[in-house]
């Protein structure tokens, strides 16, 4: 089977719901834990990573992580 790719800032939907009813959770923290917070109230869990990646369905939207190309600096410009 695949691996499932996630990095931190990604929406992922979860198996189950969290008590509020979402089931939409957001990385927030990454290791040999993630912590996820509730996109619904906001609530944050720590969750072992082996058990966020059997509960995790699919990612819902990817975060976007900006470098220097995109803020239109080239990588000569950051070496001054």
């Amino acid at each position: 089977m695949e691996r499932k790719v996630f990095q931190l800032g990604d929406v992922v939907l979860m198996k189950k719901n969290h008590p509020c009813g979402s089931n939409e959770m957001e990385i927030i923290r990454m290791g040999m834990d993630i912590r996820i917070k509730c996109v619904g109230c906001k609530h944050s869990v720590l969750v072992p990573r082996a058990k966020f990646e059997k509960n995790m369905r699919k990612v819902l939207r990817s975060a976007n992580h900006t470098g220097p190309v995109e803020h239109g600096l080239t990588p000569t410009d950051t070496e001054e």
